[in-house]
């Protein structure tokens, strides 16, 4: 309980600066402390939803429903058949995927995000609604892809958190309800959620207090490496 405690305040503090990773963050531990990899998702989705909804209350004047429809229709259509996908894998087939996943997502992020200009076009949400789909829905972390298409429309620093929040908030639950029809909504992810929540809170209250004052490229740089180091420690294992 320390431990999922204490990577749930570092994944809200991740969150609420960046305006995403708090799937990327707490997926390096939670595959090792729940039951099954499933449950692991689950618990990530439900704990993150906390604090994307904080959010969009905050900042539901600045959402645009226009802009925010087909990226999010694909990315629900994606993420069902992933979670489906979930019920057959092989656990350690898909840690070991999700290892190489957060390598890869370091290195992108680390050295190549801001060399790459996306623009906002219907056939890029739809193609990266679709990745992010995917993502969140066999890793928990549909956050990448869709901070693609939110960087590259985004007209302010509130609309950015405001969009990519209202969307996390929503993807987050319908996958909820995907998982909970495959059975990865347990006891244990329940106990385990009612333990956490406080620590979102907090979290994503320490988050606010350098949200406007931290050097993000820096917190940014230090995170990334992190999630290499634990990709390569899920490799390994």
């Amino acid at each position: 309980m320390i431990t999922l405690i204490l990577f749930t305040i570092g994944a809200a503090f991740v969150q609420r600066t960046t305006g995403f990773g708090f799937g990327i963050f707490i997926m390096t531990v939670l595959p090792f402390l729940l039951p099954s990899y499933g449950e692991a998702t689950t618990l990530s989705g439900l704990l993150a939803a906390v604090t994307s909804f904080l959010l969009t209350v905050k900042y539901r004047r600045e959402i645009a429903w226009r802009k925010l429809l087909p990226i999010l229709v694909s990315f629900l259509l994606a993420s069902f058949v992933a979670v489906r996908m979930l019920t057959w894998l092989r656990g350690e087939t898909v840690k070991y995927v999700l290892g190489v996943t957060l390598v890869l997502s370091a290195v992108y992020y680390g050295f190549f995000a801001e060399r790459i200009t996306v623009r906002g076009t219907l056939g890029v949400q739809v193609v990266l609604g679709l990745l992010s789909g995917i993502m969140g829905g066999l890793f928990g972390m549909q956050g990448p892809p869709a901070v693609l298409y939110f960087l590259a429309v985004y007209e302010s620093k509130d609309r950015y958190t405001a969009w990519t929040q209202c969307y996390f908030l929503i993807g987050n639950c319908m996958m909820t309800v995907y998982r909970a029809q495959s059975g990865f909504l347990t006891q244990e992810v329940a106990s385990a959620w009612c333990y956490a929540v406080p620590a979102v809170l907090v979290g994503t209250w320490l988050g606010s207090l350098v949200y406007n004052r931290l050097s993000l490229p820096t917190l940014k740089k230090l995170v990334y490496l992190y999630i290499g180091i634990s990709g390569m420690v899920a490799i390994a294992s």
